[in-house]
């Protein structure tokens, strides 16, 4: 992933947080929260993992049929 400068602004009650935005090789944009808890002291809610990603890697899809890796 590469970070492009962008950011996206989380507002709680009355302070702001900037919150930087990775592009990954292949899919959507990735919103970088994981220094969130130490500066706004919350966590997020993902039930099902449905909206997380893990990990950062270089490799970003495998297709092992087709013999595809990116």
């Amino acid at each position: 992933m590469t970070n492009n400068n962008k950011t996206a602004t989380l507002t709680i009650d009355d302070k702001t947080y900037e919150l930087p935005i990775h592009s990954p090789t292949d899919g959507p944009d990735v919103l970088d929260i994981r220094k969130l808890y130490a500066q706004a002291g919350v966590f997020t809610y993902d039930p099902g993992f449905t909206s997380t990603a893990a990990c950062d890697s270089t490799i970003t899809f495998i297709d092992g049929d087709e013999g595809v890796l990116l």
